[in-house]
Order: structure tokens, then sequence, then C-alpha cells
């Protein structure tokens, strides 16, 4: 569907009446959610015994760059992580206004409040760990979240809940990758538990959206294509966000063959886009349109990991130059007598 008019009154009908539809499967995937999700603490996962303090009120020890010990990828990709979920009330002010109350509220708020967890548990440990400059990064959460967040112009309550479980997909898949690249194995299971909270979130999103291509399957389809031709991470506006999500996809912890081979594909093999029966004229030119993007977006996929078999061959041959290179100050070598 075309973004939805907000002065077409008759648009906005169809969209609460398809919301209300959908009131009894919320309610039943809020459920199976609570009964298969962990509790789990933050503080646990924490090395608090590395902490100091810092320069400031408390007389600490000022940052200094030499204690940032984590691979540069891994440290960059962490704060856009932390970033994105520091946006958090942007999010739930832009989904909480299909519905405050009921099994939709609900979910809002615990949604909400996982999703919290995890920007407290990254902040805790990207400072204890002394792994980046405290005031860059708290500049950066100002700048970031005073842009704030909106969804995209006219995007319906069923634009935002499909976004949503593609979106959560690649949260998980950037995240445990992250901690893979950090090389710490505290790091790394932090971001694997919050990935698995990913995970339950996107499940909970993607059975929405199964259940609303039985209740309108047009509607759903050209959703579902506006989602995947349009899809940026919601911490697209960060800043720099461009130079940062490039040296992520070199790194291989977030790119084009993950996102189309580990977040789109498998989301529309379970939805069974491409199987289903039923669509109307509508829905089959949506499902066409798809199709050409998905195959586009393959061969994209591939460009990319061709340069980057390159870049990183460059990267490593000047790295092996410079290794090679006597240093300056390096003391002159003595022949024996």
């Amino acid at each position: 569907m075309a973004p939805i008019d907000r002065s077409d009154r008759s648009a906005v009908r169809a969209e609460f009446s398809l919301l209300a539809e959908l009131q009894p499967v919320v309610e039943d995937n809020l459920h199976r959610h609570l009964e298969v999700t962990k509790e789990w603490f933050p503080h646990e996962y924490i090395p608090w015994g590395e902490g100091r303090d810092f320069e400031g009120p408390l007389g600490g020890t000022a940052w200094t760059p030499d204690e940032a010990t984590l691979p540069d990828v891994a440290r960059t990709s962490l704060v856009v992580n932390l970033l994105t979920e520091d946006n958090l009330p942007g999010y739930h002010f832009a989904v909480a206004q299909f519905g405050k109350d009921g099994a939709w509220g609900n979910w809002v708020n615990r949604w909400t409040a996982e999703e919290a967890r995890h920007g407290i548990a990254l902040r805790d440990y990207l400072l204890v760990t002394r792994a980046v400059d405290p005031r860059a990064l708290e500049r950066a959460r100002m700048v970031h979240m005073s842009t704030g967040y909106a969804r995209p112009d006219g995007f319906s309550a069923l634009h935002a809940i499909a976004y949503a479980a593609f979106q959560e997909l690649a949260t998980r898949i950037s995240h445990r990758n992250t901690g893979h690249a950090s090389a710490d194995p505290v790091c790394d299971a932090l971001l694997a538990r919050i990935a698995a909270d990913e995970n339950l979130h996107m499940v909970f999103y993607r059975n929405l959206v199964e259940a609303a291509f039985e209740l309108a399957p047009d509607t759903t389809m050209e959703a579902v294509r506006d989602v995947v031709t349009g899809f940026e991470m919601p911490g697209s506006t960060i800043k720099d966000f461009g130079r940062k999500s490039a040296e992520i996809a070199i790194a291989g912890i977030y790119d084009l063959r993950l996102h189309h081979d580990s977040v789109v594909m498998p989301i529309l093999r379970k939805l069974r886009v491409f199987e289903r029966e039923g669509f109307g004229p509508a829905g089959e030119q949506a499902r066409t349109e798809l199709a050409s993007f998905v195959g586009q977006l393959d061969t994209q996929a591939t460009s990319f990991t061709d340069r980057r078999e390159g870049i990183r061959a460059s990267r490593a041959k000047r790295a092996a130059a410079i290794a090679a290179t006597p240093r300056a100050d390096a003391p002159a070598r003595t022949s024996a007598a």
C-alpha cells in the first residue's frame, strides 16, 4: 500500500479495524512471550571490579585513549548499538500511538522495558571497562536523542509491525557479531544475552505479520514490500552513521550479504510470501516488485562482498608495509665484529 494518508478517513478506519482484528493475536503472543522469556539482570554481566572513578566531582582519573583495548570496529559497533537503544523513548512514542490499552499497550510497555535494559547494560559495560571516552559518548547521546525519532511519514501500524520484525532480527545479528568481534568473553556473553531478547521480539512481530496476511493479504503484502525496499536501521540518524556502518560492514558484523541471507529471506520464507495465494491485483503487483528488489539486493550483496575482499587485501598490504618500515626512534642495528 502507499503510505497511509491520515486525511483519508476511510484509510484510517481500515487501519484501526485491522488493529482491532489483530488484538487476539497480540494477546496470545504476549502470553507466549512472557512464558518463554527468561529473567536476567544486567548487573550480573558487568565486570564491576574493573571500574574506577573518572575525573570530575569524585576526583577520579581522566580517560585516555590507551584504555580503549577493544578492537576499533567492535567499539564503533557497540556505540552505534547503544545510541540506537538510547533513542527508545522515540520508538515507544511511535508504536504506542497504535494503542495504549489492552494487549497492545501491555506489549509496548513490556517491550520498552526490555529494550531499556539493553541500553543500561551496554552503557555500564562501556564505562566500567573504560572502552570509550565517557564525555564523547554522552555528547553523542545528547545529539542523537535531541534529533529524536519519527516513523516515516504515512507509515501505518502494519508498516511499523512489519518493520519491527525485520529490524529486530537485524539488531540480533548485529549484537551477536559485535560480541564475537570484541574478542572479550564478557562482552560476548552480554551481547549474546541481549541478542536472545531481540530474537523473541522478532518472533512476536513476525507472528503479527503472519496473522495480518490472513486478514488482509493485499494490504500486508504492500506493507512488507514497502518495508523491505525502504529498510533503514533505526540508528541511521546517528552522526557519521554512513562511515560507521561502512566499517561495520567491512568487518562483517552487519552487511548486505547478512541482510539478504540472514534477515530478509528467512522472514519472507517463514511468512511464505512467494507461495501464498489469494492476492488481488495490488497484492500481486507488490509481490512482483518485492521479488525484483530482493533479486537486486542479492546482486548488490555479491558485489559488495567482492569489493570488501579487495579493501581487506589493500589494508593488509598497507599494514604489512608499515610494520616493515623501520621506526625513526628505533635504535640503529650494529653489525657483529
